[in-house]
Order: C-alpha cells, then structure tokens, then sequence
C-alpha cells in the first residue's frame, strides 16, 4: 500500500494526510504495511515533501515578500537541493487577507537560491508556486547580482510595478556558479509571462490585484522583458512567451534567464522523491489533495501519480476535501475512484477544522472497500 498524496490546503500537510490515511487503513486492517511517500508539486509544502523522503531541512534567514527578514527552508541531499520560492517570497508569509500585489519581491527567493549553492549543491531543483509576487523573478536576479536602474541611475523599488521605471539590466554580474549547476524550473503551470494567459491576468487576482493592478503589472512586464532584450539579446523576448515563465508571477521567467530548464513539477518531483521504486512495492496507490477539480488534471500532483502507477498497472483511488470531478474525467486520468471529505461533511466550516478524523474515515471505508 503506497499512500502518495499532496497537502490538503488549509488543514493538512502531505506529511499529515499520510498519517491520516494510514492510520484510518490500518484500523480497518491491522499491521497493514503501508508506505508514506508524501508529494508536492513544485509549490508550498515541496520542501516538506522532501525532507519526507530523507532530505536534511536546511533554514536561512532571507528577505520576505515585503521586505521584512524571514526564515526560509530547503532541502538538501548529496549535492541536490531542493529550493521552494514560496519559502521565502510565498503568499502564506503575508498577514491573513493581506496582499502587496504591486510591491512584493522575489529577492529572498534568490537569496535562498544562493544559499543552496553554498552549501555545495550541484543540482537546484527550484519549485516555483504559491507566490505572493509579481515581479518577473527581477527581486531574484537582484539577489543573485543583476542590476536593474531606473533613468537616474538608482536601482528600481520592489515588486512587479516598479519595472515600469526600468531604464537598463545588467546581468553581467550574476552569480557565476549558475553556469556550471543544473537549475530545473519545477512547476505545474505552463503560462507565458504576459498577456492574457499570462502571470499578471491569470495569477494576479489571487494576489489581490484589481483589474487595474493587473494592466499596471502586465504592461511593467512587457517593458522589463524589452529592457532585458537590449541586454541580452532575442532571447529575453523568446524566454518570455516560453511555457513556465509565467509561474509564480514569472519567477520563472527569471530562471529561465538563469539558464533552467523547464519541467512539470510533479513529473520532476516524483523522480527526486524516488516514486518508482515505491511504486514498484505498492498494491495499491492512494493519491489526493485538497480539491479534485479540473485544475487538477492539468499537471497537479495526483494526476501526474494516477498516471504514473497507470502505467505501471498499478490501480489508484483519491482521497479529496471536495470533488469536482465526474467519473469519467477521473478514470480518465487513471483514479479508479474519489472520496471526498465532503460526503461525510459537507459543510466546509466543519470539514476544513476536522479534516484529519474525517480523513481517517474515508481510509477506513478505502479498506473496507478494497482491502477487507
């Protein structure tokens, strides 16, 4: 039995939904031998995933999305780092309904970055999501030695409005060991920087941007991708309309211009987590996150699960706060079925608080169900 599923936003982390569902499978099933490979996706709560899976929890104090000093965390094993940005430049680090949509800085997370490399890390896995920011990764390329000046000469302000007032870029002074490392974009989103599927349009409203915010950022991107194009070359405009620069307020964009490359988050995680083996041992997979949606079958954790153990023959349900999904759509993506919180509580008031018992009883159905 492998239970290999992501965090529950908002009231259980993939390490917590592990334990959950073991320990209602195992009320069913006594001495059930079950293995925990919590997931992530690239997004918040990658890091956990990885210290789950054997990595040392390293902790650095590095700039927070507005400024203020924050402790950030990543993961390290060998010379492989895994490096979350929403660790240090994350939404969940601002006050509950508080947002800085304009002024938020990925600089922390490439201080974070720059941490990793010290360490001696030969391979950054950089998992980018759950972002407070929407400034094009130009707060990183700052952290990590780029230049970005207005017309007087003075370095532009923080976060993505600010870009506005961009006048040159300098990347000449950027951290030289980015040429010699393996830097790999993890994300699970495939949007352009700009535009109408781009960072600011589709991402921008979650970060309390207005309608109006959302012009201001894209049309502060447009320009900073041009700036860079006088730098550097076509190939700032070319990075900018490829898949993922758009991930966490295009901080992907900026690693882009690091030199990374891109791939699905989920895809990249399940091979640093070591899926495959545990794959081979399990039975049975359990997968699952906070809400099974259409979201979810465009490169979230349990779809890239269901469809690695669908090819391995191995047969998958889902556990789920909510279901949005028929079941069709979720044999199509190899589930053989969901059960969602919400059948045993449908209020989210009362199911959010009490997700954890609720969760072992779904397990426990799960057991009677297939293992009983």
């Amino acid at each position: 039995m492998l239970v290999a599923a992501d965090k529950f936003k908002g009231s259980l982390t993939a390490v917590q939904v592990a334990e959950r569902v073991t320990a209602g499978l195992r009320e069913v099933v006594p001495g059930l031998s079950v293995e925990a490979l919590p997931v992530a996706d690239g997004g918040d709560g990658t890091v956990a995933a990885a210290v789950a899976a054997g990595f040392e929890r390293r902790e650095v104090r590095v700039t927070g999305p507005v400024g203020a000093p924050v402790t950030a965390a990543y993961a390290l094993r060998g010379t492989t780092a895994v490096v979350e940005m929403a660790e240090a430049s994350g939404l969940q680090l601002l006050p509950p309904g508080e947002f800085a949509a304009l002024t938020a800085t990925t600089y922390g997370s490439g201080e974070l970055l720059r941490a990793a490399l010290d360490a001696g890390a030969t391979t950054l896995v950089f998992g980018v999501g759950g972002s407070a920011t929407t400034d094009g990764g130009a707060g990183m390329l700052a952290a990590l030695g780029a230049r970005f000046l207005d017309a007087a000469g003075e370095p532009v302000g923080p976060g993505g409005a600010a870009l506005a007032d961009l006048a040159s870029a300098d990347l000449s002074g950027l951290d030289p060991r980015f040429a010699e490392v393996d830097l790999v974009l993890a994300s699970d989103v495939d949007n352009p920087l700009t535009g109408p599927k781009g960072a600011p349009a589709v991402y921008g409203p979650q970060k309390g941007a207005t309608p109006e915010d959302v012009a201001t950022l894209d049309a502060a991107l447009s320009h900073y991708a041009l700036v860079l194009e006088k730098a550097i070359g076509p190939r700032a405009t070319e990075l900018a309309a490829s898949p993922g620069a758009g991930g966490a307020g295009g901080i992907g964009y900026g690693a882009l211009l690091l030199g990374a490359g891109f791939r699905p988050g989920i895809e990249l995680m399940l091979e640093v987590l070591g899926f495959a083996p545990a794959l081979e041992r399990a039975t049975l997979v359990i997968t699952g996150e906070g809400s099974l949606d259409e979201q979810t079958l465009h490169g979230k954790a349990p779809a890239g699960v269901a469809a690695a153990a669908r090819a391995a023959g191995k047969e998958v349900v889902a556990v789920c706060g909510r279901l949005a999904l028929a079941p069709e759509a979720l044999g199509a993506a190899g589930i053989r079925r969901a059960y969602p919180l919400s059948a045993l509580e449908p209020d989210p008031a009362r199911s959010i608080p009490n997700a954890g018992p609720l969760l072992e009883r779904v397990a426990a159905q799960i057991a009677r169900d297939f293992l009983a």
